[in-house]
């Protein structure tokens, strides 16, 4: 990928969920392809925002659902 943020959400993702991740692309449901609920949601977005030093409000993520759509918020809040 050419896209440094999507590589580091997809590096983020496989290091939360492990085996689950690993085949996980930007596009992918991420509710779906991890088995993920709410609350691990939340994890992972707190894990990305420590990342990309970048704060996501819980509104702006109530319908993003892939790591494309994050990479998006994570551009536009940096």
């Amino acid at each position: 990928m050419n896209d440094p943020i999507l590589d580091k959400l997809l590096e983020l993702a496989r290091k939360r969920f492990g085996e689950k991740a690993a085949t996980l692309q930007p596009g992918d449901d991420l509710y779906e392809a991890l088995a993920i609920d709410s609350m691990q949601a939340m994890d992972l977005l707190t894990t990305i925002e420590d990342a990309f030093s970048v704060e996501i409000p819980d509104y702006e993520m109530a319908e993003v659902r892939t790591l494309a759509s994050i990479a998006d918020i994570v551009r536009r809040r940096q």
